[in-house]
């Protein structure tokens, strides 16, 4: 099927939704605008026939070639967005790690409750290496015990079972935040000048990303990559990771031909010097495949606009939309099929 500029350029977006109730906002942009995917962000309690209900109102609404992708943060501990009726609580990654060879198979049955919700994108497992600074002062990881221990075996063990689970389950794994947040004293979310002065093109923390995904490349449905908004100056003094080149084609140079996704752009005060526009078109210019924007869809009929009009006009950028379009809806065609 060959797709319209318009239907590319909503294929790239990811966009809020409540998991409390329907969103009349991203239900009209996944409709109306080509809109590829819906992010549930809050906290419920409600259910997996609840969960399952919201996402059959947009999958009716949705004009995508595939299937819509319905995503959320199942990580576990702290950050668990989906409980309640036919949920577990999901331990955290630290407690996680200590399961050694049952994390798989808890794993698959995680995954399987997203699955029967109707979730088939979890942005889950953490696979940043917290390991220059104690563990309790990194804000965004350590602090939450969000990561599977503190060597890069006991990451690529803990993440790569996690990940496996999920692809048996027939949910899409996100190895995150590329690449690393394990290094920083700051939340990306919560702060600016977030900054990773140790990490370097041949560091052992972007080793973890690229052996996960060797791993795990095999397997279906293939994994995702979230891109940090940090800046990492020993691969681009200037760009967040996720308007970074440089950091993406680390990715692509290893042979990652999967789905690229930033982490929020919507709220992170990261990215809070950029507009949105600015923001989006920013990230699809680095090699970025799909923009989240998981804390509100206000204001991204601007970003999308931006980009269509960019794309117009600059035949460059309008390649590389072309392309990330075609990543994508691949993407969604598998799991169609699956």
């Amino acid at each position: 099927m060959v797709l319209t500029l318009e239907q590319q350029v909503g294929a790239l977006f990811m966009l809020h939704a409540p998991v409390e109730a329907l969103s009349l906002t991203t239900l009209e942009l996944v409709r109306d605008r080509y809109v590829g995917g819906v992010f549930f962000a809050g906290r419920s309690l409600a259910g997996v026939g609840a969960i399952a209900r919201l996402v059959a109102s947009y999958r009716l609404a949705a004009r995508t070639p595939g299937s819509l992708f319905f995503a959320t943060d199942q990580e576990g501990g702290y950050v668990q967005v989906l409980r309640g009726a036919g949920f577990s609580d999901l331990p955290s990654a630290v407690s996680q790690a200590r399961c050694g060879g049952s994390l798989l198979a808890n794993a698959t049955i995680w995954g399987r409750e997203l699955y029967h919700a109707g979730i088939n994108v979890n942005l889950a497992p953490v696979a940043d290496l917290v390991d220059t600074i104690p563990a309790a002062d990194n804000a965004p990881i350590g602090y939450f015990d969000r990561h599977y221990g503190q060597t890069p075996a006991s990451v690529i063990a803990g993440a790569g079972a996690f990940a496996a689970g999920m692809q048996t389950a027939g949910v899409i794994p996100t190895l995150k935040h590329f690449p690393g947040l394990g290094r920083v004293a700051a939340n990306t979310d919560k702060a600016t000048n977030v900054v990773d002065n140790y990490t370097s093109v041949n560091d052992v923390s972007i080793k973890v990303f690229t052996d996960l995904i060797s791993y795990l490349s095999p397997q279906q449905p293939a994994p995702w990559v979230m891109m940090s908004t940090a800046i990492y100056p020993n691969l681009d003094p200037i760009n967040p990771a996720a308007f970074s080149p440089a950091a993406i084609g680390i990715l692509r140079d290893a042979g990652f031909n999967g789905v690229v996704i930033t982490d929020d752009l919507s709220k992170a005060k990261q990215v809070s010097r950029y507009s949105l526009s600015e923001r989006a078109v920013k990230a699809i210019s680095a090699g970025v495949d799909i923009m989240l924007f998981s804390a509100t869809a206000k204001d991204v009929p601007a970003a999308m606009a931006a980009v269509l009009a960019k794309a117009k006009t600059d035949p460059t950028f309008a390649a590389r939309v072309a392309e990330s379009a075609h990543r994508v809806t691949r993407a969604q065609a598998a799991l169609s099929l699956a």
